[in-house]
């Protein structure tokens, strides 16, 4: 894949950045692109899936987001695009890491049980397909110190003890991305790394804490889990959290 990259000093959300620039070539004020990176020094205002937060020293960490346009995917298995995603950060952190990297459900990445990468995947939809695929992703990188109240970050220098160049590090996840994508195997890949795949473990959802193993992932992305009484539970996004301690 040919990719246009785009470094900027400061946006306060590099997805809402290129919904903007969807927004100019649907108008015809910007000149069309096939796959765009916009990558921020500083960005402000990142979110995660629903209200989260991303937390981010201003030059210190991997803050991007990716356009592209998977027209062939249906619009059903868009999830495909979260499990491409999850697994080709996984496998790029691993070559720099030396260590175990995990997809907890549906696309934090964790090492241990601490996460390094949130990411948030906004689809437009055109019919049965997908348009367009707005990829954002936050990688803490060389950040030293984290002051919000986010339960377990951790960065690459914290794992390591040294800093990493952010556009090596770029380059190598775009390169992860198109081997994962080529190889077709994203759906089991993703399965074979998920954060607490083994063994019952404590969940929490509106009815409150229970014990549960992760069953099985729909192609639609929804998680079904299996309760110590050996009922199943399906969870959309948000519908479910892992109890972490």
């Amino acid at each position: 894949m040919n990719w246009n990259i785009v470094h900027i000093e400061e946006t306060d959300s590099t997805n809402q950045w290129l919904k903007d620039y969807v927004a100019r070539q649907e108008q015809g004020l910007e000149a069309s692109a096939a796959n765009i990176v916009v990558v921020a020094r500083n960005q402000i205002a990142g979110r995660g899936c629903g209200t989260n937060t991303w937390e981010s020293e201003p030059g210190k960490n991997l803050t991007f987001s990716m356009l592209i346009h998977p027209e062939s995917l249906p619009a059903n298995r868009q999830f495909y695009i979260s499990e491409v995603t999850s697994v080709a950060i996984c496998e790029m952190l691993e070559n720099y890491l030396h260590r175990r990297v995990e997809v907890k459900w549906p696309n934090d990445i964790y090492v241990g049980d601490k996460k390094i990468c949130g990411m948030l995947i906004e689809n437009t939809l055109q019919g049965n397909s997908i348009k367009n695929s707005i990829i954002g992703i936050g990688v803490n990188v060389n950040q030293q110190v984290f002051r919000s109240d986010a339960p377990n970050p951790v960065s690459m220098w914290q794992l390591t003890g040294h800093e990493a160049a952010l556009e090596e590090l770029m380059k190598a996840f775009l390169l992860a991305f198109e081997t994962v994508l080529s190889r077709k195997t994203a759906s089991n890949d993703y399965w074979e790394r998920l954060y607490r795949r083994t063994g019952q473990h404590e969940f929490r959802d509106k009815a409150g804490l229970f014990l549960a193993e992760i069953s099985r992932i729909h192609p639609d992305g929804r998680l079904v889990l299996k309760d110590d009484k050996g009922q199943e539970r399906c969870y959309a996004f948000k519908e479910v959290q892992f109890e972490l301690r």
